[in-house]
C-alpha cells in the first residue's frame, strides 16, 4: 500500500482539526445567538409591561431616560 509523506499527513490532520474547531465554534455561536434572541424578546416584553404600568399611573408621557423627567403627550383632537 502506498502512503503520503508524514509531513503531508500532518498538514492534512492539522487542517481537519482546524475545520472541526471552527464547526464547533459555529455551533456555540449559533446557540448563543438563539439564547440572546430569547433574552432580547423577554426584555422587549418587560419593557412593554413597564410602559403600560407607567401609562396607567401617569397617563401618556415621554420619559427622558437620562434623568427620569417626563412630559405629557398632548393628543390632538
Amino acid at each position: 500500500m502506498s502512503k503520503i509523506t508524514k509531513e503531508e499527513l500532518k498538514d492534512l490532520q492539522e487542517q481537519q482539526g482546524k475545520l472541526n474547531a471552527i464547526k464547533h465554534d459555529i455551533g456555540l455561536l449559533s446557540t448563543q445567538i438563539h439564547s440572546l434572541n430569547h433574552m432580547y424578546a423577554d426584555e422587549i416584553s418587560k419593557q412593554a409591561e413597564s410602559k403600560k404600568s407607567l401609562e396607567e399611573k401617569y397617563g401618556k408621557i415621554n420619559i427622558d431616560l437620562k434623568d427620569g423627567s417626563y412630559e405629557e403627550i398632548k393628543e390632538e383632537k
